[in-house]
C-alpha cells in the first residue's frame, strides 16, 4: 500500500492512450502527491487486476477498449448513466472493497460542445448523429438529457441503428445512410460518432453540402485534430467543435473523486496532450 493515492486507466492494448499525460497534468498542476498509470490489462485477468488494485494503493480508474463493457459485470454498484450506456470508463474504488462504476464520455461530450460553441443551446433544433456504435450511445443519452427535441440517426449499417430507437424511444428518427446528406438543413447540431476521417481509417465520404451556416458540427475524432469532416463543415460557415476536447472533459469527474481537486480544461492542457 503506497502511501498516496494512485489511478490510471486500464486496457489493451494501452500505450496510445494519453490519459496519462491528461491526469499527470492535472497532478502537477494542482501540486497533487499522487500518481496515475498506463495498466495494459488482458480480458482474462480483467476481474482479478480490478479486485486487486486497491490494495495497491489504487482509489480508481479509467477503462477504455476492450474493457469498456466487460467491467459492467465486475463492478457492484453502475450509475444509470453506465447502464443506459452499456459500457463504464471510471471506476472509483470504494473503501469497503466495492467497485463503483459510471460513464463520463457523454458529460466529456457535453462539456467539450459547450466550451467550444459557447451558446450551445441543445432545445434549438433537432441534432443528426452518425454512426450507432458505443460512442453513439454515450452521446445519445447526452443529447436526450440535454433537451435535443429530434434525433436523426443514421448508419452504415441500419439494424444497429434501429437497435438504438428500439432502447432510446420515439424522439430518434432514422435515416438510411445514402440520405444522410439531405437531412443536414434541418439540423441545428451534427455530430460524427463513427471511426471515419480518423488518421489511417476510410474517409468520411456523406455529402454535406446541405449543412447551414451557424449549425454546430463536432467530431469526435482527435487524430487527425482537424478532419476533413470539420473542414468541410467549417468552409459552410458551420461551428465546429473537435474532438479532442472531449477526451478532456470526461477526465474530470473521475479526477475529482479519486484526487478531490475538480480540474480545469483549457489551451495549456490542450497543449500538454498534444505534444
Amino acid at each position: 500500500m503506497t502511501d498516496f493515492p494512485r489511478a490510471g486507466v486500464i486496457g489493451n492494448p494501452i500505450s496510445h492512450s494519453l490519459s496519462p499525460k491528461l491526469h499527470g497534468h492535472w497532478l502537477r498542476r494542482y501540486g497533487i502527491n499522487g500518481s496515475y498509470d498506463a495498466l495494459q490489462v488482458t480480458e482474462d485477468g480483467l476481474e482479478r487486476t480490478l479486485r486487486s488494485l486497491p490494495a495497491q494503493g489504487y482509489v480508481g480508474v479509467n477503462v477504455t477498449l476492450p474493457h469498456k463493457v466487460a467491467v459492467l459485470q465486475i463492478a457492484d454498484q453502475l450509475t444509470d448513466r453506465a447502464t443506459l450506456i452499456g459500457a463504464a470508463n471510471t471506476l472509483t474504488f470504494k473503501d469497503d472493497g466495492r467497485i463503483f462504476a459510471d460513464n463520463t464520455d457523454g458529460y466529456g461530450f457535453l462539456e467539450n460542445l459547450r466550451q467550444g460553441a459557447p451558446g450551445w443551446d441543445a432545445k434549438t433544433g433537432p441534432a443528426v448523429v452518425f454512426g450507432a456504435g458505443g460512442a453513439a450511445r454515450a452521446v445519445l443519452v447526452s443529447l436526450i438529457e440535454a433537451g435535443v427535441p429530434e434525433i436523426i440517426l443514421t448508419n452504415r449499417t441500419r439494424p444497429k441503428a434501429e437497435s438504438l430507437r428500439a432502447d432510446f424511444g420515439a424522439r430518434i428518427r432514422i435515416v438510411d445512410w445514402v440520405q444522410a446528406g439531405s437531412v443536414l438543413s434541418d439540423a441545428a447540431t451534427v455530430v460524427n460518432t463513427t471511426s471515419l476521417g480518423m488518421k489511417g481509417g476510410q474517409e468520411f465520404r456523406v455529402p454535406l453540402d446541405g449543412l447551414r451556416s451557424g449549425t454546430v458540427v463536432t467530431d469526435i475524432v482527435y487524430t487527425p485534430l482537424r478532419t476533413k469532416f470539420l473542414d468541410a463543415a467549417a468552409e459552410k460557415g458551420c461551428v465546429t467543435v473537435d474532438g479532442l476536447g472531449m477526451l478532456l472533459h470526461q477526465g474530470v469527474p473521475g479526477f475529482e473523486r479519486w484526487f478531490g481537486k475538480r480540474p480545469e480544461v483549457d489551451d495549456d492542457l490542450r497543449r500538454v496532450v498534444l505534444s
